[in-house]
């Protein structure tokens, strides 16, 4: 059973597997971005698409920096998709787009500082 009552479903195929294994496998960066991600990236699937990309650029870092940009990607077309269908049901943007609100992310911290 799931809490998750958004359209992901319809928008994005789920990869089965473990979870807690494909987030231990991801590259550091890919880790902290998928915490840091609006909805949840499904790390089966971040996984997945890690190794695609690696072996398609034969590069780790190029293949990170890749599937880093992917997931903004995703994002912000969940954030649209997710704004339409507020839109078309309720008449209005959805409130995070109507506030112009941006996704808290960590930031970045210069060594010995927060």
């Amino acid at each position: 059973m799931t809490n998750d009552i958004t359209l992901r479903d319809q928008l994005w195929r789920r990869l089965q597997g473990d979870e807690w294994e494909s987030f231990d496998a991801l590259p550091a960066p890919v880790r902290k971005r998928l915490q840091e991600h609006a909805y949840d990236a499904w790390a089966v699937n971040a996984l997945a698409l890690w190794r695609h990309f690696r072996r398609q650029l034969a590069s780790t870092e190029r293949a990170t920096r890749r599937l880093l940009r992917y997931l903004d990607e995703c994002e912000a077309r969940e954030r649209a998709d997710f704004d339409a269908a507020y839109r078309a049901r309720h008449g209005r943007p959805l409130p995070h787009v109507a506030a112009a609100a941006t996704t808290l992310r960590v930031a970045a911290t210069k060594k010995g500082r927060p």
